[in-house]
């Protein structure tokens, strides 16, 4: 059984203990890092903004993303299925 492997996470000049498997922490420390990259971003561009303003609008551009590559994804399951039956088809058709 994996043990829980114990850190810290900086988001947002803010610090937060987890406690994750081993094989997630760097998939958990680049995500913060780029969160930490976006929010900067919007601070420099949006000076009269709370922390909170950024962080949502850093969500909501991350959720959209990951949406699009959700649809992507199904898109291209379809099309593989499209693409294997066009091939069955094309069989039967020549047996006969």
């Amino acid at each position: 059984m994996d043990e829980k492997l114990s850190i810290r996470v900086n988001i947002a000049d803010k610090y937060y203990p987890l406690k994750i498997d081993r094989n997630e922490e760097e998939r958990i420390r680049k995500a913060a890092k780029l969160i930490n990259e976006r929010v900067l971003q919007y601070k420099q561009k949006y000076t009269d903004k709370d922390v909170l303003d950024f962080l949502a609008m850093t969500a909501l551009q991350n959720t959209t993303r990951m949406i699009e590559l959700e649809e992507k994804q199904d898109v291209n399951t379809l099309a593989e299925s499209i693409k294997e039956l066009t091939e069955e088809l094309e069989d039967y058709i020549k047996e006969e």
